[in-house]
């Protein structure tokens, strides 16, 4: 167990600078050319079709989207353009053997950009159909406040400050954990080049 793992609950994991500059640039480049293909879009809250805070899009065979009709669900083709999804890029599905612990490949990478007024509410990552598979999650760009919580939304929660190139795994007894996004510092990287912080996280939905 590493020093930034002790204290954790069991299934959660954290690698602080997993992936140094050079290789967070190169993924950069691999997400910008996943958007290119793949644009940015707004999801909407289920029921009320109130936009969330984040602009988002997906790569790999499923993508995760959210409408006012349609609800949380996972989908091959893009809600607006109507084409698949863009392949994962190889550094993430590296990325996922390495840390994962699970024998099949993720089926879904979700693309978050934060501008620096974008937050994510406690929640917990159950629109999958295979729990036994953890969500791995990159860290990119500006610091962001990450707070992690238990199974129950009022169970105690704990906060990590987390860099550009950090990764975090929720696994095992912490595969539902609630967690969240509470702030963004502006100003803290310099990787994107007009700020903001990008999130990545590795799913499979099937098993």
């Amino acid at each position: 167990m590493t020093p930034a793992e002790r204290g954790l609950a069991p299934g959660l994991r954290y690698f602080p600078d997993r992936f140094d500059r050079a290789a967070q640039e190169v993924l950069v480049a691999a997400i910008r050319a996943v958007v290119a293909e793949a644009p940015l879009f707004m999801p909407r809250m289920p029921k009320t079709g109130k936009p969330m805070s984040v602009r988002m899009t997906n790569c790999g065979s499923l993508g995760w989207v959210t409408d006012k009709d349609g609800g949380y669900r996972y989908q091959p083709t893009h809600p607006e353009t109507g084409r698949p999804w863009p392949a994962i890029p190889d550094p993430l599905l590296a990325l996922w053997d390495a840390v994962s612990g699970y024998d099949k490949p993720p089926e879904a990478c979700l693309v978050n950009f934060y501008d620096p007024d974008a937050k994510m509410g406690l929640h917990q990552d159950r629109d999958e159909n295979e729990f036994a598979a953890p969500v791995v999650s990159v860290s990119l760009g500006d610091q962001c406040l990450f707070r992690v919580g238990g199974v129950s939304r009022s169970d105690p929660t704990r906060s990590f400050r987390l860099s550009s190139g950090d990764v975090f795994v929720f696994g095992g007894e912490s595969r539902l954990i609630f967690h969240g996004v509470d702030r963004i510092y502006p100003g803290t990287s310099t990787l994107l080049k007009n700020g903001g912080r990008i999130n990545l996280t590795l799913r499979r939905v099937n098993p």
